[in-house]
């Protein structure tokens, strides 16, 4: 296969196909709400209809999903919608997006997915060995495990106030997650879920209505890390090992990951920490769930779905290839695009953008899941209500995934 893309024109062939998927991640990861899943399932329906050669079709997924880890961190940041992988990063980004300091936090982004993608390849095959051999232990104390990660981050809340409101989050939200996460709603896109309308309603709508009110971001400062760079790599390296064992394990999802890694992240660290962590996170996982299938043949991910559909073959010199052309794309990308992103927000009345966006995600809510997905919409974002107004982080809130998972619903 080294010699196949060694001939010149079947290389060009190949990086145009790793550019196009490029580009078809960075505009999936730039709409607000739109999940990794929606997008990857999307991508499932139209592939077998895209004429090329399997493996370059293969490589452009690939590079899409790549690269809709880089760029999905901006609106998460810039308005505080994220998809679920983002989720954990969209309050800290969010949060020094209002400080003035949104170009330091896509940096931080783009460090830890960058720094994800040039972990994630040298430690596959350790990685790969270490967890198939403990995913035994690991499923038979599943619960237990999940169970001590979301006491840790409910007393981690500095008042009580806030440990009952984390406390009621969750429940709330483990609920939620209980009685749709299973539905199969008729809707226009066969390309859903409710995980587009639960993380739109939970995460990004109370953002938005509180925003109505608000004077808008701030002017954006230097753009000048203030990490030190062994922070950033020790961070880096938590969310990549994090998203390697998503990428093995079934039933636990990058977003559950994010938030385990919490708890390991230097405390010092603070909201950058967290920045780099989960994004590491949810780049990684998109690696690791390749070595994944070509190592017990299960397709982790919607991404990974797709690139099933289409028939590509698993040659991992070729892929591994568009992964870090596809990294290095994302990383520039997304400070471009971020930069600029941020700028048009900061230039626009924030209560016309709140609402507009608002409007988005009822439309993607209803293209997902049909009317059903609006009522999820709604319920989740008076639920997502709840941390805020109680004072507590809304990392409580990702029991909508934890919980059902925790007690087996």
């Amino acid at each position: 296969m080294v010699e196949f893309v060694g001939d010149l024109g079947l290389a060009i062939h190949l990086l145009a196909w790793i550019l196009a998927g490029s580009a078809l991640g960075t505009l999936s990861g730039l709409v607000p709400g739109l999940h990794a899943n929606n997008f990857a399932l999307l991508l499932a329906g139209i592939a077998p209809a895209v004429p090329g050669p399997p493996l370059f079709v293969g490589a452009g997924m690939l590079a899409a999903g790549v690269v809709h880890t880089f760029l999905n961190a901006v609106p998460a940041m810039a308005l505080g919608v994220p998809d679920a992988e983002m989720a954990v990063t969209a309050l800290p980004g969010h949060r020094m997006v209002l400080a003035g300091r949104g170009y330091e936090a896509i940096r931080l982004s783009a460090l830890g997915s960058l720094l994800a993608v040039l972990v994630a390849i040298p430690l596959a095959v350790p990685i790969t060995w270490g967890v198939t051999a403990a995913y035994p232990t690991i499923r038979s104390n599943l619960s237990l495990l999940l169970a001590a990660i979301v006491v840790a981050l409910i007393a981690s809340e500095r008042t009580w106030r806030g440990r009952a409101g984390g406390t009621l989050s969750f429940a709330l939200a483990a609920l939620l997650g209980a009685v749709t996460l299973d539905l199969s709603p008729d809707a226009p896109l066969e390309a859903g879920g409710t995980l587009a309308p639960l993380f739109a309603g939970l995460f990004g709508a109370p953002v938005l209505i509180d925003a109505i009110r608000g004077s808008g971001i701030p002017p954006q400062e230097s753009a000048t890390v203030a990490m030190p760079r062994w922070l950033v790599g020790a961070t880096a390296l938590a969310g990549a090992v994090a998203g390697a064992v998503v990428g093995y394990l079934p039933g636990i999802s990058a977003a559950i990951a994010a938030v385990a890694v919490l708890v390991f992240v230097p405390g010092d660290a603070g909201d950058r920490g967290y920045i780099v962590a989960t994004s590491g996170v949810d780049t990684a996982n998109t690696i690791f769930a390749l070595f994944a299938l070509l190592a017990i043949g299960q397709p982790r991910t919607g991404v990974m779905v797709a690139f099933e559909n289409v028939g590509a073959p698993l040659e991992l010199p070729v892929l591994l290839s568009g992964v870090l052309i596809a990294g290095v794309v994302g990383f520039v990308v997304v400070i471009t695009a971020g930069d600029a992103y941020l700028e048009l927000v900061g230039r626009t009345e924030y209560w016309k953008i709140s609402v507009a966006v608002l409007g988005l995600l009822v439309v993607l809510s209803y293209l997902f899941t049909g009317l059903l997905g609006i009522l999820v919409f709604v319920v989740a974002a008076a639920i997502g209500m709840v941390p805020v107004r109680l004072r507590a982080r809304r990392v409580h809130l990702m029991g909508v995934l934890i919980g059902p998972l925790m007690f087996g619903v």
